[in-house]
């Protein structure tokens, strides 16, 4: 048999699997087109109305949701905010799906692994659940499983979802403001990153290396021999969440000591590690024997070198006022999706130093400060690095932890401390003055260069080789200013004007005669003489204003 032909044959089994699969599809796009018209999606998508839509489409959608919830970037900030409202508690699979899934993984029964496993469930989101099981040892272990087929789940709901868009009507929704292709496809392949625990396990073997070094910061054992891509075995953690006053008052520990330490190893994971927890909701945050315990990997963020080099660019030139630096800084941070308006770009940084530039670091919202931030670049169409949407997100929830156990401790002091000291640290006096003097070598070089340029300049310029094309964007009072000073400069020359034009009139005999003089001559002395008069008054009424 030809193989060619042989690759076009389709059995009986498979075509009535993708006439089951097609037949599916329609039934689950009839679905979610009948939601979005129960919740009247051609009269526009409101932040609320959006949540209230994937709660309703079920666990997937809920799930596409939360991380919709990092992309502030691309996402107006109200619909972020309302996302981050969706529960991730969903119903649980049987218990008998949970064992089918573990053997499928395991290649083998599970009882040749564990000892038991709790039927009952610590938790269920909607990619996996999460159960409380016992090696043969008798180590007290965690089993996330993955929720059967949700890889393919997801797949058909994100296809079928790309296909639901076209519904959103193009003005005053959610088209406008947003590519909702973009974010789909984005969202697809954050999913798949979460559906791979081998990647979690990654995550938290990086994280315990980046933080063996602190005596009260731990992550939780990983059991790598028992860990697939589909189950993740990990030790039990027990302590009380880092937000529950009671209890920790209850065992003694100094709500505030947890706070700065809480907040000092956040800073770390930021500016030291550039690998940190996107998603340090209480749940995830434990205290358990004197430690801050991180848990639940899944949802991590990352920040290059360049990116936090960057961002300590941006402090110092808030710190010190140069909205020159940071505009460049921001451009480079970024990636342009647009064409940049410099004046509308200009005056919005500028309006954020006024708001943050004279703020003492103790009194700065940093959560509010990034937000602001992102606004400005999302409205002239500069796109952050992803890393830097998710430490939004963090800075959110670790606002909101703070508030319940220590108020008084400000995330962005902390930061600027840390930024301090690591300036000292790494200040080099040799290094700085060579660096100053290159720039100092580099700007005479320049400097000499300019005038064979504009020399050159001229002359194509004379020689119509070369044209000029300028943009001025001024100020209200500047320009009041410039159509003063032309209105004066025209009125100055029709009073020039009139006076040679009189004098050389009044040299003649013309008829009729004024005062002995040509009468057109003597009304030119008089508008001339009338036209200056107005000027000096308005300009002493402006003057005494």
């Amino acid at each position: 048999m030809n193989p060619e032909n042989e690759t076009t044959v389709e059995g009986p089994e498979s075509a009535a699997q993708s006439d089951k699969a097609k037949i599916d599809n329609r039934e689950r796009l009839g679905e979610i087109t009948a939601v979005l018209r129960k919740h009247h999606i051609t009269r526009g998508v409101t932040p609320g109305k959006l949540r209230a839509i994937l709660e309703e489409l079920g666990p997937t959608y809920v799930k596409l949701g939360q991380i919709m919830s990092l992309h502030s970037d691309v996402l107006p900030q109200r619909y972020c905010d309302e996302l981050m409202k969706l529960t991730s508690e969903v119903t649980p699979m049987p218990f008998e799906t949970v064992e089918e899934v573990i053997n499928r993984s395991y290649r083998e029964d599970w009882h040749n692994i564990f000892s038991s496993i709790e039927k009952e469930t610590l938790g269920s989101a909607s990619i996996a659940q999460v159960h409380r099981a016992k090696l043969l040892d008798g180590t007290d272990v965690i089993v996330k499983v993955e929720r059967k087929g949700i890889y393919d789940i997801m797949a058909r709901d994100i296809g079928l979802l790309k296909r639901a868009v076209n519904l959103l009507p193009p003005v005053g929704g959610f088209k406008n403001v947003v590519d909702l292709e973009m974010v789909l496809d984005e969202l697809w392949a954050t999913a798949q990153e979460e559906m791979d625990f081998l990647k979690e396990a990654a995550n938290m073997e990086e994280f315990a290396r980046n933080n063996q070094g602190i005596r009260y910061i731990r992550c939780p054992k990983l059991y790598h021999e028992y860990t697939t891509s589909r189950v993740l075995v990990m030790e039990y953690i027990g302590g009380c969440p880092v937000d529950d006053r009671a209890s920790l008052q209850a065992e003694g520990y100094d709500l505030g000591e947890i706070g700065r330490k809480l907040v000092n190893n956040y800073v770390k994971q930021v500016m030291d590690d550039g690998f940190f927890h996107a998603d340090p909701h209480p749940g995830n945050v434990k205290v358990m024997d004197g430690k801050i315990v991180w848990i639940d990997m899944g949802m991590m963020g990352r920040l290059t070198n360049r990116d936090r080099n960057l961002m300590a660019r941006a402090v110092r030139a808030i710190a010190v006022g140069d909205i020159a630096v940071l505009e460049a800084t921001i451009l480079e941070l970024g990636d342009i999706q647009g064409k940049i308006d410099s004046g509308k770009l200009y005056g919005e940084l500028r309006n954020l130093m006024d708001r943050y530039g004279n703020a003492s670091m103790g009194s700065i919202d940093a959560v509010e400060f990034f937000k602001d931030t992102m606004e400005i670049m999302k409205n002239n169409s500069i796109k952050l690095p992803h890393g830097m949407t998710m430490l939004v997100r963090g800075l959110t929830q670790m606002q909101g932890v703070l508030l319940n156990i220590s108020p008084d401790i400000n995330m962005a002091e902390i930061a600027a401390g840390r930024l301090k000291e690591e300036m000292l640290q790494n200040f080099d006096l040799r290094t700085e003055a060579g660096k100053a003097g290159r720039r100092v070598y580099k700007a005479v070089g320049r400097s000499l260069d300019i005038p064979p340029l504009i020399k050159i300049a001229l002359e194509e310029y004379l020689k119509g080789q070369a044209r000029v094309h300028m943009e001025l964007d001024a100020t209200k009072e500047f320009s009041h200013l410039m159509r003063r000073l032309v209105r004066n400069v025209v009125m100055g020359l029709w009073v020039m004007a009139l006076l040679i034009s009189s004098s050389i009139i009044c040299t003649t005999e013309m008829k009729p005669q004024l005062l002995g003089i040509p009468a057109l001559g003597f009304f030119g002395y008089v508008l001339a003489f009338a036209i200056c008069l107005y000027i000096f008054i308005r300009h002493w009424l402006t003057r005494n204003k």
